[in-house]
């Protein structure tokens, strides 16, 4: 619809309301982003509209910048929408001339001040969300690396004389061992993740760069190693199912009960995984004007 407004009546991006506010502060203020790449296309014969202020000196960094608790109230997590608040920012700051980032509105404040002051209290909140949800990850992956460990370096089954175990070369021994090796790199390596965002100063800035990445590798890293450490131990049950003969015949249907925390575990918690992380792609990065 704005496309069509704006090819038959090519004026009306300069219109203003009463606040002094065009279309471009209007899409900035409200997180539009299909209007913005709309009017950004348009940016060459319009150039003006997008270094104009409203009545209180606002350019449209600075209406980005502003949080406004209606425009995320979709969100669940405060990481969700701390990274989405600074990703907006950082979108509508590479559409603006560089020299734009140091303008002060009538209240004396730059963009980037505005950005600090009114995240303030969400940061508060997405660094609690995060301490106490790394905290408790952190405990579940250092219990899988100490199963882990114990499992790589304890192998099911008697030795030969040679010190080497009976049941090398079976497939159910190949798959306990390389299972427990998983799931004890990985462990650790959610761990270490976990331990490096604990200990993180949750800066602004770091949602939207270091933070999201780390805390995507952490959780592949538990979701793998949870995932191991049951294959591994089910190939070392399949062994003692099959010294019970009585047994035998339910092995299958005991490996299914014991996948069953794991896949609620997933069910549970890949929401909660693709909700905080995986933002959708708003585009291509707006070029900026010079």
């Amino acid at each position: 619809m704005v496309d069509s407004i704006l090819d038959r009546f090519p004026e009306t991006i300069k219109d203003m309301d009463n606040q002094g506010k065009n279309a471009v502060l209007l899409a900035a203020e409200n997180q539009r982003w299909g209007v913005y790449i709309i009017l950004e296309r348009r940016k060459v014969v319009h150039r003006s509209v997008f270094c104009q202020v409203d009545a209180d000196g606002n350019s449209a960094l600075h209406l980005a910048s502003w949080y406004d608790e209606n425009r995320c109230r979709g969100l669940p997590q405060p990481v969700r929408k701390i990274i989405n608040e600074f990703q907006w920012y950082q979108d509508v700051k590479n559409s603006m001339p560089s020299n734009s980032f140091a303008v002060r509105n009538n209240a004396g404040q730059t963009a980037e001040e505005i950005l600090m002051e009114s995240h303030k209290e969400l940061r508060k909140e997405a660094h609690k969300w995060l301490t106490t949800t790394c905290s408790a990850y952190s405990l579940i992956a250092t219990l899988i690396a100490t199963v882990g460990f114990a499992s790589s370096s304890t192998f099911p089954g008697e030795y030969n004389d040679d010190r080497r175990p009976r049941l090398e070369g079976e497939v159910a021994f190949t798959v306990f061992s390389i299972s427990s090796l998983i799931a004890f790199c990985t462990s650790m390596s959610a761990t270490v993740f976990f331990i490096t965002i604990l200990t993180a100063q949750h800066e602004l800035e770091d949602f939207g760069e270091s933070l999201p990445w780390v805390l995507r590798f952490a959780w592949i890293c538990l979701f793998a190693s949870i995932a191991s450490i049951v294959v591994c131990f089910s190939s070392g049950f399949y062994f003692n199912m099959g010294n019970i003969n009585k047994l035998h015949c339910a092995t299958y249907l005991i490996f299914a009960a014991m996948c069953l925390p794991v896949t609620l575990f997933a069910i549970i918690q890949f929401p909660v995984y693709f909700n905080v992380l995986f933002i959708p792609a708003r585009g291509k990065k707006l070029p900026a004007l010079h």
